[in-house]
């Protein structure tokens, strides 16, 4: 059912969040891994039209996603 899906998400969105906790000795990994976390977490806010889910959730992608280009122009150099 519809409910199942949006709580699978949910519950996959706190587990890519919980892993990047757990991940240890590689930072873009550990962004990486939040970052998928966090994109769940706006669908999952989304389904449920919480915006207090969103909203930080959201700030976190635009973060994740900024200093992963920052740390991929450094290994290129």
């Amino acid at each position: 059912t519809n409910k199942k899906m949006i709580d699978f998400i949910g519950y996959a969105a706190s587990f890519f969040v919980v892993l990047s906790f757990i991940i240890k000795d590689n930072l873009l990994y550990i962004r990486l891994t939040n970052l998928v976390g966090c994109i769940l977490f706006v669908i999952y806010g989304y389904c449920i039209m919480s915006i207090p889910v969103i909203l930080p959730n959201a700030f976190l992608i635009i973060v994740q996603i900024v200093y992963i280009w920052k740390s991929t122009q450094k290994a290129q150099k």
